[in-house]
């Protein structure tokens, strides 16, 4: 690998990786030139010169400048490369967007990484292919016992992310229903908020991304989501199609995704897991819509629930979005915490 600036973006992430496609996502979606590499042996010297965080994505710039972390690699570029803007115009609908952005990245992770790791098959599938990622060159006895250490490695991290006997149900549940609600948004336009890619878009459809390319999540779509299937495939390489939509045409479909899912499962979820670190507890047990989850915190989450408080704070007038958001169940949680 050459160590000398390039006129491009480099980006390292795996297609197995939903924050890795999240980023590619964006960058096709802005024109942005840029190189994706593929983390694995052959490129692992180079990634460890710029990572300062051992996860991807890593985009480093062509000045050399590396990020990391999917939201703030967005964020960070947005700022240089502002047209065509991911961000609708209107405060109350921009918010929402980032509001599902975060709600993508932090509980559409559950489904992701539950359905990919719970079965047999899928375990599987998903060992395999990172397998042949890690090591395309090794003959089938190696390449068995590379499959084998990843998928015992990948379902002991179940626990991680919240899946485990008590919380399979809900997990499989929550995705069923949000995979009916999003298949009726969806049903009349091409990407959430209405004829152009928003934040929430890249977010969310990461996570759908890898669902599809899963055996048991990818036959849930495939046969039950037609018009998701289509914004999968369409969020690969995203264009302009149009404008954003308005919220009085929006509120329609997107507040029962609003209300029963970020609401009532994935807000007072990110609460009980904040509240549970600042209380130093291994393990927290908290009610949503009607079941206990139970899990270990998870530390990045209240960091991320912290960002998304700062861009709610940052917000001059935010009466119409107020409304919207003591409906669906999540003002409270957007207030200031105590010192």
């Amino acid at each position: 690998m050459t160590n000398q600036p390039t006129e491009v973006y480099r980006i390292f992430g795996a297609e197995m990786s939903p924050y890795s496609v999240k980023v590619r996502s964006y960058l096709r979606y802005k024109g942005i030139p840029h190189h994706w590499i593929l983390r694995n042996a052959e490129s692992e010297a180079e990634y460890a010169r710029h990572a300062k965080l051992p996860i991807i994505p890593l985009v480093v710039s062509p000045d050399e400048q590396p990020m990391q972390d999917s939201t703030p690699i967005i964020d960070a570029l947005e700022l240089d490369f502002q047209e065509p803007s991911i961000h609708p115009g209107d405060v109350l609908t921009s918010f929402i967007s980032a509001l599902i952005e975060e709600f993508g990245d932090e509980w559409g992770n559950k489904w992701m990484f539950h359905y990919r790791w719970a079965r047999d098959v899928d375990q599987r599938a998903s060992a395999g292919r990172i397998a042949r990622m890690v090591a395309p060159k090794a003959d089938e006895a190696s390449f068995a016992k590379v499959a084998e250490k990843i998928r015992a490695r990948m379902v002991e991290r179940l626990w991680y992310v919240g899946s485990n006997e008590v919380n399979a149900p809900q997990i499989e549940r929550g995705f069923v229903e949000m995979l009916g609600l999003l298949e009726r948004h969806l049903a009349v336009r091409p990407y959430l908020f209405g004829g152009r890619p928003a934040y929430g878009d890249f977010g969310l459809w990461g996570q759908f991304y890898e669902l599809w390319t899963d055996p048991t999540a990818g036959a849930l779509i495939e046969g039950n989501a037609p018009h998701v299937l289509a914004w999968i495939h369409r969020m690969l390489w995203p264009r302009a199609e149009g404008d954003f939509e308005l919220w009085p045409e929006l509120s329609l479909t997107l507040m029962p995704i609003l209300t029963r899912q970020v609401g009532a499962l994935f807000m007072p979820w990110t609460l009980a897991n904040e509240q549970a670190l600042a209380d130093n507890r291994d393990l927290f047990t908290v009610q949503l819509d009607g079941a206990l989850w139970t899990q270990k915190p998870q530390k990045y989450h209240a960091r991320s629930l912290a960002m998304l408080r700062g861009k709610y704070a940052f917000l001059h007038d935010r009466s119409r979005l107020d409304v919207v958001l003591e409906e669906i169940g999540c003002l409270a949680g957007l207030q200031p915490r105590p010192a």
